[in-house]
């Protein structure tokens, strides 16, 4: 179970990290929702998911705690969005070194390992290993279909299934989901 849950972690990695490629700084970097969700910000995020919930979480803290941590913007959101400092091969450095640490910590501890999460409520801190091992599962691959959303609208690359249609059949598909919805619109 450890190692089938560490296998859709990787490539789930793996799949966010390839929406970077191909684009300008600038369009890794550009809100395209209203939240502010971007490209870059997912990565940057993703890095103190897996840092805290398999790392710290689990008696295992990095060897130098994230900026946004350190300076506690990350309760403002700054885990959420690129500074014009912070250059692509800088967050997916930091994220690569992150993934390689929780990778560490799922070949050394076991799903029962008890764990700690330093920022939920008091009383409600305990869980386990196996627990967050889930939960970085779970919110890479939320984060991972935020990234396919925002890569479709810079360019129109869409998730892994893209390649299923082609450009008139994406096209014919949207044309057919469209006429549906105005079944609804107000008369």
């Amino acid at each position: 179970m450890k190692l089938e849950l560490q296998m859709y972690l990787q490539e789930t990695r793996g799949l966010l990290l390839a929406k970077l490629d191909g684009i300008s700084e600038y369009d890794r970097r550009r809100p395209l929702v209203p939240s502010g969700t971007n490209l870059l910000g997912l990565v940057k995020h993703l890095t103190g998911i897996e840092y805290v919930y398999l790392g710290t979480s689990v008696g295992r803290p990095p060897a130098k705690q994230l900026p946004w941590e350190e300076d506690g913007s990350v309760w403002g959101g700054a885990d959420m969005w690129a500074l014009p400092s912070e250059s692509t091969e800088y967050l997916t450095d930091l994220y690569r070194a992150a993934c390689a640490h929780s990778d560490e910590s799922i070949a050394e501890l076991e799903l029962d390992h008890p764990a700690e999460v330093p920022h939920w409520a008091e009383g409600q801190r305990g869980t386990t290993f196996g627990a967050l091992l889930v939960r970085a599962v779970d919110e890479t691959a939320h984060h991972a279909g935020h990234a396919d959303i925002v890569r479709e609208l810079i360019d129109g690359q869409g998730g892994k299934d893209a390649g299923a249609l082609s450009a008139d059949e994406w096209t014919e598909q949207y044309a057919k989901v469209q006429r549906a919805a105005e079944t609804f619109l107000p008369h």
